[in-house]
């Protein structure tokens, strides 16, 4: 038979509802009370009745995470993982569990979501992304359930909760280090451009060159999603310029390696001949060869945070809707370097 809080509390001589308390971590219950009944519990094996807590509550004790991909393809990325884990960091410090996403397109992904929510499945949401005609954040205002996005809301911010970096300076320090070593042919390699961090890094890049009164070349602002089949061109198209780049800022550490790869192809060394620098500071950034120059952004800390936000909104629905913003630094590693003579040979290589 298993243990109830009633055996509980007749074995610590204290009322049924002091231990629902302690389950609770009610401030109105001494840190000596908390750590007496906790023993007992795990003295007797109690565990939480979930299903019962939850009708009791009608609280489903889970938060929903929306990807930005389907999960076979997000969870390639290791800027993914990495923000889960700082997502499931705080959900477990208060007893949350979290639920994936799981669609193989837009479509199914929102599907999943609308079924998450009229369900009754999920307390609350975690959005991975923000994206222009996104159809998951304007049915979650509509729904009224809470919710956090990571990234800048690219409409209504100020009814959305939101943890972000600040993207557009990070990535006008990133362009300003390279020029400030001698490069003034920059390119930048970006991802989908619907995604608003896409757009906010290269703003970055644009002020930072126009902060130098470095002409803007459009042909160096390229993008491409994720995979070394849709990377190959665009490398190709920026190599194959007339003028071609010295240095590139690419927007993940994960398209850097497609980027590094075709340049070997092509007898062109890092950071000899091009220097790079990169964003999110995984571990494929430190241990690629070279190992990269890259903005970290501290991902763990954008998912623990986001994490933080949705339970305090789900605790009190009616609180103000604020922005987090996580600072971020530049990592500095082999992958770049002052522009010298040698990257005048890149003509004689390509």
């Amino acid at each position: 038979m298993s243990v109830t809080i009633k055996d509980v509390a007749k074995r610590a001589n204290v009322s049924p509802s002091t231990v629902s308390r302690v389950l609770s971590d009610s401030s109105k219950i001494s840190d000596r009370t908390k750590r007496k009944v906790r023993k007992i519990m795990e003295e007797m094996g109690y565990h939480i009745n979930l299903n019962a807590r939850v009708l009791v509550q009608k609280s489903t004790q889970t938060i929903g995470i929306v990807m930005k991909h389907s999960a076979s393809h997000s969870l390639h990325n290791p800027f993914f993982p990495e923000v889960l884990k700082g997502i499931s960091a705080y959900c477990n410090k208060k007893d949350y569990s979290i639920s994936l996403t799981t669609g193989e397109s837009e479509e199914s992904i929102y599907n999943e979501v609308v079924k998450m929510v009229q369900g009754k499945r999920v307390d609350g949401v975690i959005v991975l992304y923000s994206k222009k005609d996104d159809k998951v954040v304007p049915y979650l205002l509509k729904q009224n359930i809470p919710f956090v996005v990571i990234g800048k809301p690219v409409s209504e911010s100020n009814r959305i909760m939101y943890v972000d970096n600040d993207n557009i300076q990070a990535a006008r320090e990133a362009t300003e280090y390279l020029i400030e070593h001698g490069h003034r042919h920059i390119s930048f390699i970006g991802e989908d451009p619907a995604f608003q961090v896409i757009q906010d890094r290269i703003t970055g890049y644009r002020e930072a060159l126009r902060a130098y009164g470095i002409e803007e070349n459009e042909a160096y602002i390229q993008n491409f999603e994720y995979g070394t089949s849709n990377g190959l061109p665009v490398i190709d198209k920026l190599l194959d310029l007339p003028e071609r780049p010295t240095a590139m800022v690419i927007s993940t550490d994960v398209n850097a390696l497609v980027v590094i790869k075709q340049l070997r192809d092509r007898h062109i060394q890092v950071p000899e001949n091009m220097s790079l620098i990169t964003f999110n500071n995984t571990i494929v950034s430190q241990l690629s060869s070279p190992p990269m120059t890259s903005i970290d952004t501290q991902t763990y800390q954008l998912g623990y945070e986001a994490s933080r936000c949705v339970i305090e909104l789900i605790d009190d629905p009616e609180m103000f809707k604020r922005s987090v913003i996580i600072p971020t630094a530049i990592k500095i590693r082999e992958s770049s370097q002052t522009l010298s003579k040698k990257l005048n040979e890149l003509d004689n290589l390509i």
